[in-house]
């Protein structure tokens, strides 16, 4: 029988200057794919040079990190932006991020949508298609991360691409698989007691866990592990260490259609 193995993302490079945000070198001894902010909802040109270079050094697999033109609000507030526009928005970010991880000896192999644009894409099937045409029509063989279960994996499934479908180690779910949003009640799970067996158990099941204890049949491919609080890494290491004791091998996904 084939062992069951799992990919482990994070987001990251998200600092900006001289202020810091989480700590990508930690946090990158325990992933394997790296989602890199490509410089609108964080990040910068020289944060995005040493976090692919420190991703190319630990053979973690690059990706693009797109998000809203949105600094202030770190990307995390929803905006008005057009199907027309939306590809554009996502072929400028994957743009710079190929062009950064060639620099550093990598190369982006995945893209995933960042905060509030994902938010929108996860319920709005038409954005999320545009957003991933606009992927493709840059890199066909990109594997687009989607949030496992929402309107984000079913455009990506219309359109063929190659899939890595992701849950969440540290936020909770509404019934339909969607994410249920910061500041609400139950939003966010920071107690890796909590976090490690409930996403070991999702992965056994092969389902989504909502917060009311209904499970959402899922293919599951990675877990994020966000990186932009102070206890990330003692969290992604909890959850490395409960897979790792559950016989669930952590290994890059390969981007199955």
């Amino acid at each position: 029988m084939n062992q069951p193995r799992i990919d482990l993302n994070a987001d990251m490079g998200e600092s900006f200057g001289p202020w810091l945000m989480g700590n990508d070198a930690a946090l990158l001894d325990v992933i394997s794919s790296a989602n890199i902010a490509c410089g609108l909802h964080a990040g910068d040109w020289d944060v995005m040079d040493r976090t692919m270079r420190l991703a190319v050094e630990r053979g973690v697999g690059i990706g693009a990190h797109p998000g809203l033109p949105d600094l202030q609000g770190f990307g995390r507030r929803e905006m008005q932006i057009g199907h027309a526009s939306a590809p554009n928005l996502v072929r400028y970010q994957l743009g710079a991020a190929r062009a950064m991880a060639t620099a550093a000896g990598g190369a982006v192999r995945h893209l995933k949508l960042h905060g509030a644009i994902a938010n929108m894409a996860s319920r709005d099937e038409g954005l999320a298609r545009a957003c991933y045409e606009g992927a493709l029509s840059v890199d066909p063989e990109i594997i687009v991360m989607v949030l496992a279960g929402t309107a984000q994996e079913r455009a990506a499934r219309a359109l063929g691409a190659r899939l890595a479908c992701e849950i969440f180690a540290d936020r909770g779910y509404h019934d339909d698989a969607t994410l249920i949003a910061r500041g609400q009640p139950g939003a966010m799970i920071h107690d890796p007691a909590e976090a490690a067996p409930r996403i070991v158990q999702m992965v056994q099941e092969g389902a989504v866990i909502a917060a009311s204890g209904k499970r959402i049949p899922t293919r599951i491919d990675t877990i994020c592990l966000h990186g932009d609080n102070p206890g990330a890494v003692r969290l992604a290491q909890a959850v490395r260490a409960a897979l790792d004791a559950a016989g669930i091998e952590v290994r890059a996904f390969a981007g199955e259609r």
